[in-house]
């Protein structure tokens, strides 16, 4: 079973940068695929970004069309955690994002909830205008 932990959430100006991490535990995320998701007050959960991996070891990233060029999608294997880099914020992503994992055989990415076995408890992330 493993537990995720998000943090790296706060209040930040339209325009700045966080970076959220998600720690991993009772498992290491070298063979799972690792997603952010957010969700804003009275919004759906939405997918973010997601990183998975092939059989070389190599990981590969995807994102949502509102986020790519601007966050950036990471993990550090030794330290069993993933990242979000979030630049040039907007006050419409202030969301809670959470962190999810599912184990795979690689080479896929998810981008719907159901498809995550595994989640955070979700860090709050305020952007002001």
């Amino acid at each position: 079973q493993v537990q995720l932990v998000e943090s790296g959430g706060g209040l930040v100006q339209a325009g700045g940068s966080l970076r959220l991490s998600c720690a991993a535990s009772g498992g290491t995320i070298t063979t799972y695929v690792m997603g952010w998701f957010r969700q804003a007050p009275g919004k759906e959960r939405e997918f973010v970004a997601a990183t998975t991996w092939s059989r070389d070891y190599t990981y590969y990233a995807d994102y949502a069309d509102t986020v790519k060029g601007r966050f950036t999608i990471s993990r550090d294997n030794s330290k069993n955690t993933m990242y979000l880099q979030m630049n040039s914020l907007k006050p419409e992503e202030t969301a809670v994002y959470y962190c999810a994992a599912r184990r795979s055989v690689g080479g896929s990415y998810y981008y719907t909830e159901s498809e995550y076995d595994y989640w955070g408890q979700g860090t709050q992330v305020t952007v002001s205008s």
